[in-house]
C-alpha cells in the first residue's frame, strides 16, 4: 500500500516532469557495444568461416608394398629352418626343409623381402598350405617407411589429398618424443576385409583387430624425413627418439579432414 501510495505522489507532482530521463549508463552502452561487435564476428566467420576436424584411426608402419604369407606346398615334418626374422632373402630363396612321405622338399621365398614372422619350427608337423612364415616386401635396406592407416569406410570421402597427418607411435614415449609427422599419399577407396589386411600385413591377428568396427579403408600415409633425427624422419620435438624405427611397429594415426563450413544452409 506503502508503494501505491508514492507512485500516486508521483503522477500528482508535475513539476517533476522537466527532469532529465537517463536511458543508459556508459557501463551499459560498453556491455552493448561489446556485443554488437561479437555478434558482428561471429556472423562473419559463420559466413566465411571454416571447422577443421580430424579422424584418428589405427595404423602400421611398412614399407609400403605389404608383406606376404609363405605356405608350405606339402604335408609333412619340418626338418631344417633356413631363415631367421629379420633376414632379408631374395625371392626363391630356401626358408625351410619338410619331409615327406614322398622325400624332403624345400619351402621357399615367392618375392624378395624381409622376414619378419617364422611360424615353423624343427619337428613340427605342418599341412599343405599351413602358414610358415611372413615376408615384407621390401628390396633395400634404406627403402622408407611408410604408414597404412585403416580408416572407417565412412571416413573416406572427407579425407583431401596430402592431408597432414600426426602418428603416435606406440614404441615411443609420446609426452617425451612427440609425434611422427607425414601426409596423406593414397587412399584406397574400396573397404578391406580381414583377409585382404592380413594378407597385406603378413598377421592374420592384425587384419581381425582392425575389423572389429566393420570394414576399413586403407590410408597410405608418407612419413616426413629429416636428416636432424636419428630414425630420419621428422617429430613434434626437435630430436625424436634416440632410435630407429623398423616395420610392423604399431601406431595410431590422426588425419586432419577437409575444412567444413559452420553454416553451409545460409549458401546458395
Amino acid at each position: 500500500m506503502q508503494f501505491r501510495q508514492q507512485a500516486l505522489s508521483k503522477l500528482q507532482s508535475p513539476e517533476e516532469l522537466d527532469l532529465p530521463v537517463r536511458f543508459a549508463r556508459p557501463q551499459g552502452w560498453l556491455v552493448l557495444s561489446v556485443t554488437v561487435v561479437a555478434m558482428a564476428a561471429a556472423s562473419v566467420w559463420a559466413v566465411g568461416g571454416s571447422v577443421t576436424s580430424t579422424v584418428s584411426a589405427p595404423a602400421v608402419l611398412t614399407h609400403g608394398q605389404g608383406s606376404y604369407l609363405l605356405q608350405s606346398p606339402v604335408s609333412g615334418q619340418v626338418t631344417a629352418v633356413l631363415a631367421r626374422p629379420g633376414q632379408r632373402l631374395g625371392a626363391d630363396v630356401p626358408v625351410l626343409k619338410v619331409r615327406t612321405a614322398e622325400g624332403e622338399t624345400v619351402v621357399r621365398t615367392v618375392d624378395a623381402g624381409r622376414v619378419s614372422a617364422l611360424a615353423a619350427t624343427v619337428g613340427q608337423i605342418i599341412g599343405t598350405g599351413a602358414n610358415v612364415a611372413s615376408v615384407e616386401k621390401v628390396a633395400h635396406a634404406d627403402d622408407p617407411l611408410y604408414a597404412t592407416v585403416y580408416v572407417p569406410a565412412e571416413k573416406a570421402a572427407a579425407i583431401p589429398a596430402h592431408a597432414s597427418v600426426d602418428l603416435t607411435v606406440q614404441s615411443v614415449p609420446t609426452q617425451q618424443y612427440g609425434v611422427l609427422h607425414g601426409e596423406v599419399k593414397s587412399v584406397d577407396r574400396s573397404a578391406q576385409s580381414a583377409q585382404t589386411i592380413g594378407a597385406f600385413l603378413g598377421d592374420s591377428a592384425l587384419g581381425e583387430q582392425f575389423t572389429e568396427d566393420g570394414r576399413p579403408v586403407a590410408v597410405t600415409v608418407r612419413l616426413d624425413t629429416s636428416k636432424s633425427t636419428k630414425s630420419g624422419y621428422e617429430w613434434s620435438s626437435a630430436d625424436g627418439p634416440p632410435f630407429g624405427l623398423t616395420s610392423m611397429t604399431l601406431a595410431s594415426g590422426s588425419i586432419r579432414l577437409a575444412d567444413q563450413r559452420p553454416v553451409d544452409w545460409l549458401l546458395p
